[in-house]
């Protein structure tokens, strides 16, 4: 079974510096329909103007995993982490017991980024932070080695126009689809830009390109 949640279905919220939709309900948006996926519980997509942010503020008993989709993000939080985070990189904060962090566009050029939160498996671990670059993949899915405490991973996934890409769904396994850019199809059911897909009671995913297209894909429990 697949259900889509589409692009302009999403919380929206225009604050001016701030442009940002959101996939489940957040803050002050509100859907007793879209409280999460499985431990999937927060799917944010800010876009962000030059010279400001988020300034500190606090999380605990959350993994936040932050994906930069074009400019770059300044971080700095309590446990004395300060970094800048690029496309082709992904930051993991486990929360844990308590952490304040900010976030600003400290750019000249617009600041575009998922930013994600996952329920940990456990409450009032020790926070942790974890950034990683890698390779965009190439017609393929690629597995991030984050340290979630969360029995979930996560892929992205880059195809240019007319690709094809399986992927097996294990048994009691449950997949959602976040479209970044581009148009695919799944088993059949279109995705566009902006556009998530909940996935369950599915043996396999056949993932066609009909235009070069980007997304990112989390296998969970």
């Amino acid at each position: 079974m697949i259900t889509l949640r589409k692009s302009e279905a999403r919380g929206h919220f225009d604050l001016g510096w701030l442009d940002t939709r959101h996939t489940f309900s957040f803050a002050d948006y509100y859907d007793p329909h879209h409280m999460g996926f499985r431990k999937l519980r927060v799917i944010n997509q800010d876009i962000v103007e030059p010279h400001r942010g988020f300034p500190p503020h606090q999380h605990d008993n959350m993994e936040i995993v932050t994906y930069v989709i074009r400019g770059e993000i300044t971080h700095n939080d309590s446990m004395g982490n300060k970094a800048v985070i690029k496309p082709n990189e992904i930051q993991r904060m486990s929360a844990g017991t308590g952490i304040t962090h900010s976030e600003y566009n400290r750019g000249d050029n617009i600041l575009e980024l998922l930013q994600i939160w996952i329920l940990p498996d456990q409450k009032n671990l020790t926070p942790s932070y974890e950034q990683i670059a890698f390779e965009p993949p190439h017609n393929k899915l690629l597995q991030h080695s984050l340290g979630i405490h969360q029995d979930v991973r996560i892929f992205t996934g880059c195809l240019d126009e007319n690709q094809h890409q399986d992927y097996v769904v294990n048994k009691n396994r449950h997949i959602w689809i976040q479209m970044i850019s581009g148009q695919i199809d799944i088993n059949h059911i279109k995705l566009n830009t902006g556009d998530g897909a909940a996935i369950s009671d599915e043996i396999k995913l056949d993932i066609k390109s009909y235009e070069k297209s980007h997304f990112l894909l989390f296998d969970l429990n």
